[in-house]
């Protein structure tokens, strides 16, 4: 038997937790537009109370809402202030088919100042993503520069 990991191996960095109204189709929509893989799911009562997924490497939980517990989806609050950043090989083919399966444009993906292409996303529950591919790598002091250039200052 192996030692127990405080921090287990697949959850080294912080994972974002999802609470959606209709968490079973929130999976089903991040499957066909992210190709996220399911790799938990506990029901009771006929909602997700809680189950978790991947997008490539990055793992992610989610829940239904439950307003009597005080956990509640962005619609709850009028939106959400948190945005989900995620790093993909091509970010243009992977927005397209997120967009195809009903992910909402808030702005379109496009060269970045800093050496990312990207856009931003709202998804069918609230949550709000930003997807980017990084197609240049930059020193902090040439974003800093380019920064500069394009706001002033």
């Amino acid at each position: 038997m192996s030692a127990v990991k405080p921090i287990p191996d697949d959850f080294r960095a912080a994972t974002p937790y999802l609470t959606v109204r209709g968490a079973a189709q929130a999976l089903a929509f991040y499957k066909a537009a992210f190709g996220a893989v399911e790799t938990l799911r506990i029901e009771a009562g006929g909602q997700v109370g809680h189950a978790e997924f991947r997008i490539g490497e990055a793992p992610i939980m989610l829940a239904d809402e439950y307003p009597d517990m005080d956990i509640k989806s962005p619609p709850a609050y009028g939106g959400s202030p948190v945005t989900i950043h995620l790093y993909v090989a091509d970010v243009d083919a992977f927005a397209a088919r997120a967009v195809q399966a009903g992910l909402r444009v808030v702005r379109p993906v496009e060269d970045q100042f800093y050496g990312d292409r990207g856009g931003k996303f709202v998804d069918p529950f609230g949550h709000v993503w930003w997807l980017a591919t990084r197609k240049e790598n930059l020193g902090n002091e040439e974003i800093r520069q380019r920064a500069k250039a394009a706001f002033g200052g």
